[in-house]
């Protein structure tokens, strides 16, 4: 952890600084930690987060949710910055491609380029349809986001979307 050289100080009524006690003393810190615990994490922190929570998650749609309103919610200035590498090495090919799709939707509809990382992902051997229904696969094959296709996953929704 960096040493912490800088001291912020900030003007509060006695509500407020009550409060912030109250709920540092709940949160079993200080009243320093406990607001240093309130600052969102970097976009990059927030992403590696994500791609963490992936590889753990018991219900992988929800993760793809949470991944999904990040993607959409960074700015194109930060985008960038917040992608730039990926820790996939524990995901699935079928989750590392999906990841990929998804990045390379969000930077086209940001009209960015997508990051290196994604070039690395090898795309599926075998296409991958979103459902097992036979009769749905021919819409798929034609509603997937290029991304998606390119890597072999056909799906009806993509970055921006919820079914």
């Amino acid at each position: 952890m960096p040493a912490k050289t800088s001291q912020l100080q900030i003007r509060v009524s006695p509500q407020q600084k009550a409060a912030l006690k109250r709920l540092a003393r709940e949160s079993g810190c200080d009243v320093s930690a406990y607001v240093l615990s309130r600052l969102p994490l970097s976009g990059r922190g927030r992403f590696a987060e994500l791609l963490r929570e992936a590889g753990r998650a018991s219900e992988w749609r929800f993760a793809l949710a949470e991944l999904n309103d990040f993607l959409v919610h960074t700015p194109p200035i930060e985008f960038a910055a917040a992608l730039e590498s990926a820790a996939l090495g524990h995901l699935s090919p079928y989750q590392q491609n999906y990841i990929a799709a998804m990045v390379e939707q969000a930077a086209a509809a940001k009209g960015l380029q997508p990051p290196a990382w994604v070039r690395e992902v090898e795309p599926l051997a075998q296409p991958q349809f979103a459902t097992p229904l036979k009769s749905l696969r021919g819409h798929l094959l034609r509603a997937a986001p290029v991304p998606f296709k390119r890597r072999n996953l056909f799906v009806d929704a993509s970055v921006g979307a919820r079914v």
